[in-house]
């Protein structure tokens, strides 16, 4: 599933692009997983102002209105010229005169959806609960460990759930969690405040490695220009069950929480 620094990657990579772009026609394929809340011939004429992100979301500013994009499980947004007529698993085609974007999405879990603007029922319905965003100014050290304070469960389900900082998903917090040195089986209520401040660093530093790295290419992301991302390929514990611990050599481990894969070392995280 693209977590937030894949979609940050793919914001970068046709943001600046799109920009000033007028919309010639919109074309929806399938139904995904919302609908878009107006018809399409509604868009044609409108302008792109700007791309932005808030969490896993990417926000296009229209003159008149605002398209909010989320890549579901699967999905991938391309922009670019010459492409061939759309394939089975394109869902949205939305043609500028600067180029053409394309939502490519296997399993339909994403969606285009149309708002009036940031503050409208449509975009509160999906923004309204999202958390402080990590790699912003907004995240502070001790504001984080105060809402860990009040959160009884396992850290590594609180990062998930996204209220009390927004889209630190399933790899990065593990990730995460190994360079705190922090169990991902702590409940979030008892880590310290040197503790939670090691999180907090820990957190902005490997989203933003990720976002370097052009994100994580497990099975089928790339960014707008179609490119993968190499992130996992430095990954500390995710996705290495088994395997040494690339500081200690003990065997990472695995469980499940919340029908998700964590991965952990038993001996450089502690609870």
């Amino acid at each position: 599933m693209p977590e937030l620094p894949e979609v940050e990657v793919t914001r970068l990579s046709f943001a600046d692009r799109i920009a000033g772009a007028r919309i010639e026609s919109v074309e929806m394929g399938k139904p995904l997983r919302w609908p878009l809340g107006c018809p399409p011939r509604q868009l044609v004429g409108r302008q792109v102002l700007a791309v932005r992100r808030r969490g896993k979301y990417l926000l296009v500013d229209l003159n008149d209105g605002l398209l909010l994009i989320h890549l579901g499980m699967s999905g991938s947004v391309t922009f670019g010229s010459g492409f061939p007529a759309p394939g089975k698993h394109d869902h949205f085609e939305m043609v500028t005169s600067l180029g053409t974007l394309r939502l490519n999405d296997p399993r339909r879990f994403g969606a285009v959806v149309y708002a009036g603007d940031e503050s409208s029922a449509a975009a509160q319905k999906l923004l309204g609960r999202l958390g402080v965003e990590p790699l912003g100014d907004d995240f502070d050290a001790a504001g984080f460990h105060q809402a860990l304070k009040l959160r009884q469960t396992p850290i590594k389900q609180v990062l998930l759930g996204g209220e009390a900082v927004v889209g630190v998903g399933n790899i990065y917090a593990s990730e995460a969690l190994f360079l705190a040195g922090i169990r991902p089986t702590t409940r979030a209520s008892r880590i310290s405040k040197p503790r939670a401040a090691l999180l907090h660093a820990a957190i902005r530093q490997v989203l933003a490695q990720a976002v370097t790295k052009g994100g994580s290419t497990l099975r089928d992301f790339s960014n707008a220009w179609g490119e993968s991302g190499y992130f996992q390929l430095e990954a500390m514990v995710y996705d290495r069950a088994g395997h040494p611990c690339r500081v200690c050599a003990t065997p990472v481990k695995s469980i499940r929480q919340g029908q998700r894969s964590t991965f952990y070392c038993a001996i450089c995280q502690k609870p």
